[in-house]
């Protein structure tokens, strides 16, 4: 009895560690995040945004969301993506845990804008500035 145990828990386990892996980018998310990053350079990783306003987010798929503040944006890979934000007719509810915007782990509800249900949730990352380059 004791082996079926541990193979059940083994099998379970593989199976959340398959299911983490990012789906592959499709071309058409791929040609977003480039027009939306063209000109732009990375900088240095930041846990917080510094400010966020709902209509300057940027649902690039369910791996990728991308913040405006400015001329500067915002790059998020949630860890384990955010599915299934980026599939259709769904909206990121977030709440801010110490008022200081939003924060590397702070989580977001997925929701279904035609039922209002939630129907997923994710955790944020880094945010990755892109700044336009220097020329």
């Amino acid at each position: 009895m004791r082996p079926a145990a541990f193979l059940l828990i083994a099998v379970a386990a593989s199976a959340c560690a398959a299911s983490a892996a990012p789906e592959p980018r499709t071309a058409k998310a791929q040609t977003k995040l480039t027009h939306e990053l063209a000109g732009k350079v990375a900088g240095a990783p930041v846990s917080c945004l510094p400010s966020y306003r709902s209509q300057d987010m940027v649902v690039v798929d369910d791996n990728t969301i991308l913040f405006r503040n400015g001329r500067t944006v915002y790059r998020n890979d949630p860890p384990g993506g955010c599915s299934p934000l980026g599939s259709g007719n769904y909206t990121l509810v977030t709440k801010s845990i110490g008022g200081n915007g939003l924060c590397r782990g702070d989580i977001a509800t997925v929701v279904d804008l035609t039922s209002r249900f939630t129907v997923g949730s994710c955790s944020f990352g880094d945010f990755i500035p892109y700044k336009p380059a220097k020329g």
